[in-house]
């Protein structure tokens, strides 16, 4: 009895909830991406059950409640769930995040305070596709390979991937940029550790402190056979001078060396700030007593260090590697070490790891040897542990990443003063391709920035990602974020051009305001067009909120939250009122308006801010209105 109650009263509110009108329940309703589930529950009385309502992240479900209540209440039926209604139906699902190697339990704890943490350690290719559709976020070191059978098996859900440390030569970038994935790393907080091992390993090979234990460990006492070299007045060659290779620098300067660098990238001020010289890659190698190796692995540094590389360098260098055992062609250089063209070699890292027990290499007598151990401190560990889990759970936020590897690359401090600048250029992105009329391609965007600030000094690529972003997502089947932005744009024909123009305002804003152009195209507001026949909008950041200044030749002035309606009429009295009447006796709430006018009693643009969506009777009703000229609705 009480299971075909239950049934009858679960339909009763399927069918509620799937007839109730828009303008009750507007897009957050269930759908296919909004579950509702029916568990039924022990009881003598009535129907009991438990109501289980998952809705999709992206949107809010607050007028969800107010019709399961209604139904609820209509068909008189009892929860035996004593959780409150709305904290079942509100509380929206964890992410999930799966850590598939080992990391700090600082980062772990953080991790768990938003999100469910799978730590599945040492999974095989196929574990990791099997389990990865359900997982929201991945964290890896350097053992796991994301490659794009990972992203293909996470059929869209996965949005982060999180790299311990700094290297991301184990994840594809192209198909994660693809498949609209943000992959961050944690770059600085093993800087020191990897630094100070390299160190280590310089003195240590310098002074064959390795062979020297082992020697005596093997009951021998040879002080003759184990002569080094001192570091003091040698040339140290840093290949690589990022964070990493400038710390070498630094405690190698502290040890009497003399200290050159080669990096294509590198500022020489900054160099010279540490008393090293940038010298071009075939002096550093030819000139050079020990050479460290502190690039990432690319097609272009992929074993750089060859047979040709070796033959060029001072007979007897000495080489260390903390970096990517890619980098070297471990052939050549057992080559080299045999002919005596390398003296001896510290390495931390190797193209295949672990290496083959049968390595040439690692056997070999002038070559000393560590597993990996770069970032191996307790204190880098719970630093780069933090430091990944902080990026990630911002990311799965929403939040702009500073470490983002395959999105623009914006230092954190620029980052924070464009923030409010984001909002703006999506949001005028999204107008921008409302204003195109159906069937009109879109195919070429320009976007204008005016900035008292030299054009040098002004980074517009999240600027530009964003109105990317803004303009592709109203109108793409693809879910469309910061990382893939400019890829989707490319395959679907759209050219986007900048142009920056001094103005004479305060630089302390790094942008005066940003104009979309969309040419070529057809408008459903025919005053969005400007006197060159161009989609135009406007906008600017006002106290921190971004506003709307400019459509087509009209003027306006308007906060970008909630929705719009732009209104072209004839410039008379009473337009605001006789508009403001109509949507409120729809209840639909007015948030602001402006009036632009291009001469009085002339034409004049009316933009409302409106914190719902009018129905089509009402818009119908300001569309009739005798002076209105042409209007739209927006959404924002």
């Amino acid at each position: 009895m009480a299971s075909s109650a239950t049934a009858a009263a679960a339909a009763f509110i399927s069918t509620k909830l799937i007839t109730q009108q828009s303008s009750d329940l507007p897009p957050s309703s269930p759908t296919p991406t909004n579950k509702l589930s029916f568990l039924p529950t022990p009881s003598n009385n009535s129907a009991s059950f438990k109501l289980l309502y998952a809705p999709n992240r992206n949107r809010s479900s607050p007028p969800v409640l107010n019709v399961l209540k209604t139904a609820v209440e209509s068909a008189s039926i009892s929860f035996s769930d004593p959780t409150p209604l709305r904290d079942s139906i509100l509380t929206p699902p964890k992410p999930t995040i799966l850590v598939s190697e080992k990391l700090g339990e600082a980062g772990l704890q953080l991790l768990r305070t938003f999100a469910n943490v799978d730590c599945s350690y040492n999974l095989s290719p196929d574990d990791l596709c099997a389990k990865i559709s359900l997982c929201d976020a991945l964290i890896v070191r350097s053992g796991t390979k994301v490659t794009r059978q990972v992203f293909q098996a996470a059929q869209g859900r996965l949005k982060v991937v999180g790299r311990a440390g700094v290297g991301i030569d184990n994840v594809d970038l192209q198909a994660a940029t693809e498949f609209g994935c943000l992959v961050v790393n944690a770059p600085t907080a093993n800087t020191i550790a990897a630094a100070e091992h390299a160190i280590a390993l310089l003195a240590s090979m310098a002074r064959n402190v390795p062979q020297a234990d082992a020697s005596m460990k093997a009951g021998k006492w040879q002080r003759n056979k184990y002569v080094g070299v001192s570091l003091v007045g040698k040339t140290l060659a840093v290949m690589g001078f990022g964070k990493v290779g400038s710390e070498v620098a630094r405690r190698a300067k502290g040890l009497g060396m003399n200290v050159i660098a080669h990096d294509p990238y590198a500022p020489a001020d900054r160099a010279r700030a540490i008393g090293v010289d940038l010298v071009s890659f075939d002096e550093a190698i030819s000139t050079a007593d020990f050479i460290s190796f502190h690039m990432p692995l690319t097609p272009a540094t992929s074993k750089i260090f060859n047979d040709e590389t070796f033959s060029k360098m001072k007979k007897g260098a000495r080489i260390i590697n903390v970096a990517r055992g890619g980098v070297i062609d471990e052939d050549a250089l057992v080559r080299a070490l045999d002919s005596g063209t390398v003296a001896q070699a510290a390495l931390d890292v190797f193209t295949e790891e672990p290496p083959p027990k049968d390595s040439k290499l690692v056997q070999h007598e002038n070559v000393i040897v560590t597993p990996h151990l770069g970032a191996s401190t307790k204190e880098a560990q719970e630093g780069v542990a933090v430091e990944i889990a902080e990026a990630v759970v911002g990311a799965l936020k929403g939040e702009l990443a500073a470490t983002a590897v395959n999105a623009p690359m914006v230092p954190a401090e620029v980052m924070s003063e464009l923030a409010p600048y984001v909002v703006l250029a999506e949001k005028l992105g999204r107008l921008a391709v409302q204003l195109v009329a159906g069937g009109s391609g879109i195919q070429s965007v320009k976007v204008v920035y005016r900035s008292a600030r030299d054009p040098d000094n002004l980074d517009t690529r999240l600027l530009r990602a964003m109105i990317v972003k803004g303009i592709i997502e109203p109108i793409s089947i693809s879910f469309v974020n910061l990382v893939n932005a400019d890829f989707t744009a490319k395959q679907k024909g759209l050219r986007i051009s900048e142009e920056r123009v001094f103005v004479d305002s305060s630089p302390e804003y790094p942008v005066d305001s940003i104009q979309v152009q969309i040419s070529n195209v057809q408008s459903k507001f025919a005053s969005a067009l400007s006197e060159t026949g161009n989609i135009s909008i406007d906008g600017k950041v006002k106290y921190g909120i971004p506003h709307l200044t400019g459509v087509g030749s009209f003027s306006v002035d308007v906060s970008l939250e909630g929705n719009l309606i732009l209104c072209r009429q004839v410039d008379q009295p009473g337009m605001i009122g006789r508009v403001g009447n109509i949507l409120g006796e729809s209840n639909v709430n007015v948030s602001f308006m402006s009036v632009g006018r291009t001469a009085k009693r002339i034409k004049a643009i009316m933009a409302i801010g409106v914190d719902e969506e009018p129905d089509k009777d009402t818009l119908k009703k300001v569309g009739e209105v005798p002076a209105v000229e042409e209007f739209v609705f927006l959404e924002l």
